[in-house]
């Protein structure tokens, strides 16, 4: 039991530690009067891949290196075609210009530059983690940019959005919430490589699965409450934004800690989030919105392409 117990109480960790760490980072941005769109664009936005990040930077530190990459892969292949998926069954999702033009497509190279990468040499190197951080840098920039042109516009924000907590709090949160993502992280990493060896399953079928789920539930546990609420109209570009941050920030750190073998399996699974991304785009193109059919189709593709990873 208790290598289930691990992965639990991991994945609580994960999820709680990154909502302690987004608010108190928040709070400490805002008394240093960083924007309200700067911080969302940034910590509030990076904050629920926390616990990709933590698993996967974990199992590169601990040499699992095939966690690593299924685990932000699977989550990724997860955000675009279940959460969305899932919204689109709940409520028509609106799809911004923004996220069509140039959001999509750019996941779509990124993903493009990880294959090329890992299949280039079977080993993403230190120098490919090199390559994958330059190009995040490259892609916080287009971001904040395009939010201030859009602020300019006549967009306004809620500089009260963030709300700022006494210092104490601020560091109590920042350090305890670090901790536990942390701690979680290792935990997860434990745990779900214990049970793929109890079951003779690979690091790389438990990542692209149950680990791949578990760190995937901020953003699907959000967006469905989102959703419920009618507020979904960028929930499509707030998951694209999290799946480049999964593979640029993610891998990127992880390669440079320790260079990753890239199998085959991943490799497929990598080509798979490129066409999964295409037929989103595909879909939802020619009227910029996914709606009910659209969740159904993207729901009945995860599936068997998740029955397929039992069987392969």
């Amino acid at each position: 039991m208790l290598k289930y117990i691990l992965l639990v109480g991991g994945f609580v960790l994960l999820i709680k530690g990154a909502d302690f760490f987004v608010d108190g980072s928040s709070a400490v941005a805002k008394r240093l009067k960083v924007p309200s769109l700067i911080i969302g664009m940034t910590i509030v936005a990076m904050g629920t891949s926390l616990p990709e990040t933590s698993v996967s930077v974990s199992a590169s530190v601990l040499g699992k290196n095939d966690l690593a990459i299924s685990n932000a892969v699977g989550s990724n292949i997860f955000n675009l075609m279940v959460v969305c998926g899932v919204c689109s069954l709940l409520c028509p999702m609106a799809v911004g210009r923004e996220t069509l033009k140039k959001d999509l497509p750019f996941s779509i190279i990124v993903a493009g530059v990880l294959l090329g990468l890992g299949t280039f040499t079977g080993t993403v190197m230190r120098w490919g983690g090199a390559v994958l951080l330059a190009l995040f840098v490259f892609f916080l920039y287009m971001m904040i940019s395009s939010a201030k042109k859009a602020r300019a516009s006549g967009e306004q924000t809620d500089e009260d959005e963030y709300k700022i907590m006494p210092v104490w709090k601020c560091l109590l949160c920042i350090i305890g919430g670090g901790a536990a993502i942390a701690v979680g992280g290792k935990m997860v990493v434990e745990g779900a490589s214990d049970i793929a060896r109890t079951f003779g399953m690979s690091d790389n079928l438990i990542g692209m699965t149950i680990v791949a789920l578990g760190t995937s539930l901020p953003e699907l546990v959000t967006s469905i409450v989102a959703a419920r609420k009618g507020e979904v109209d960028m929930a499509l570009g707030n998951v694209v934004g999290s799946n480049v941050f999964n593979i640029l920030f993610v891998l990127g750190i992880a390669a440079v800690i320790s260079p990753m073998a890239y199998t085959i399996e991943n490799a497929i699974d990598t080509a798979v989030l490129i066409a999964m991304s295409l037929l989103v785009l595909l879909l939802c193109a020619p009227k910029k919105k996914l709606v009910l059919w659209h969740g159904a189709v993207m729901l009945a593709v995860y599936a068997g392409y998740t029955a397929y990873i039992f069987v392969r």
